[in-house]
């Protein structure tokens, strides 16, 4: 068609009148044919001039990348987002081919991972422009995530060697320290009561490393085994209010405020004992990112077919090295941690079948956002049409 047409605008002043209306009918077509395949594509298309001003953009673009399309200027001048802005203008500038560079974009309060590449736009074998194709890699790096959380999850039954040798150091430990009770029972048996200190510092070891031994093996096989799930329908604010009360006064010790902002959400299916496991790990851990004090904050709300749940602290925060670790086995900052706590929560929450990911930036706190479905009774409730 298009070959058509270039024929025939050759022959534009030998058309008659009806020619030329079936010409720009059939261009409109052609036109319109092209940008409906352009705004049926997944990725975004930006198309740009020499002078790399923005000739074309297709929805995606305008959806992953907010841009003012009517705004004159180079391409880079109609980018909010600062950092694809500088992006843009050093790589059109320079001419550089680049592929699949990746970035973090904040678009409708949603932050989405774009991978951006640049291509020089080739037009009738000559070089008349630029070609930017974005696409949201968002939902394929989570899985991506999911998928290696899930592999390092199966893989913790092939972890038990090195359980038993996290284990041997205590008993070692327990062993000496016992023996060491015992010579002193034998050499001080009259003098019992001067050397009391003594015996009691020994069994304060003993005590402590027992403690230890205790957490490890707990958590191992509780990540190992597996979940004897018993979800029954309840309300998830009232979970929530109960261990704000239970966790009050350590709070309280630590100069944590607990805010708690719960809006009103359906009743969802959820096991309470699992459900106070991820509740309680998830505060300990804000608790320990949080040592001058500040702010804890807990928040509820009803989206679409899930509730989402949000613990925020003011602490810390997580590194940008680390975030994509968190939920690994046996990774931790802890000196004492056995690095299992996270790694639990995720589980339980894929139990439950919903989601659970984690927003922080070091030093500006962290917050982890929990989905969890609404049972499809009430998805049905929600979309009731009286008229129907």
């Amino acid at each position: 068609m298009r070959q058509f047409i270039k024929r025939a605008l050759r022959k534009l002043n030998k058309l008659t009148k009806e020619q030329v209306h079936e010409l720009l009918v059939n261009s409109a077509v052609e036109i319109d044919r092209l940008e409906t395949v352009l705004d049926s594509l997944t990725e975004g298309i930006l198309v740009c001039d020499k002078k790399h001003g923005l000739i074309m953009a297709n929805k995606c673009a305008k959806r992953f990348l907010p841009i003012s399309c009517d705004d004159p200027g180079p391409i880079w001048t109609l980018v909010h987002d600062m950092k694809v802005s500088v992006f843009l203008e050093t790589t059109l500038q320079s001419g550089d081919h680049i592929e699949d560079r990746e970035f973090d974009v904040e678009n409708m309060d949603k932050e989405r991972l774009l991978s951006l590449s640049i291509f020089p736009f080739v037009q009738e074998g000559r070089v008349s422009g630029s070609l930017i194709r974005i696409e949201d890699i968002t939902e394929k790096r989570k899985k991506e995530a999911q998928l290696r959380r899930m592999e390092s999850l199966a893989s913790l039954t092939t972890l038990a060697a090195g359980v038993a040798h996290e284990i041997k150091n205590p008993l070692g430990s327990l062993s000496i320290h016992v023996q060491l009770i015992q010579k002193a029972l034998t050499t001080h048996k009259e003098e019992f009561a001067e050397h009391f200190f003594l015996f009691d510092k020994y069994l304060g070891v003993v005590n402590e490393e027992i403690d230890r031994l205790n957490r490890i093996v707990v958590d191992f096989l509780f990540a190992v085994r597996p979940m004897n799930m018993e979800p029954r329908e309840a309300q998830l604010n009232d979970l929530i209010k109960e261990l704000a009360d239970f966790v009050f006064f350590e709070l309280q010790e630590n100069r944590i405020e607990c805010v708690l902002d719960l809006e009103e959400i359906p009743l969802i299916q959820f096991d309470e004992r699992y459900m106070k496991q991820v509740l309680l790990n998830l505060i300990k851990n804000a608790i320990a990112a949080t040592p001058k004090g500040g702010t804890l904050s807990i928040k509820t709300r009803a989206h679409d077919a899930e509730v989402l749940l949000s613990i925020t602290d003011t602490g810390i925060g997580i590194s940008e090295e680390n975030i994509s670790k968190i939920f690994e086995p046996y990774w931790t900052t802890k000196a004492t941690g056995s690095g299992l706590g996270l790694t639990l929560v995720y589980k339980i929450i894929k139990e439950h079948q919903g989601e659970i990911a984690v927003k922080s930036k070091e030093g500006e706190g962290a917050s982890f956002i929990i989905s969890l479905p609404i049972p499809q009774k009430d998805r049905h409730l929600l979309g009731y049409d009286d008229n129907s």
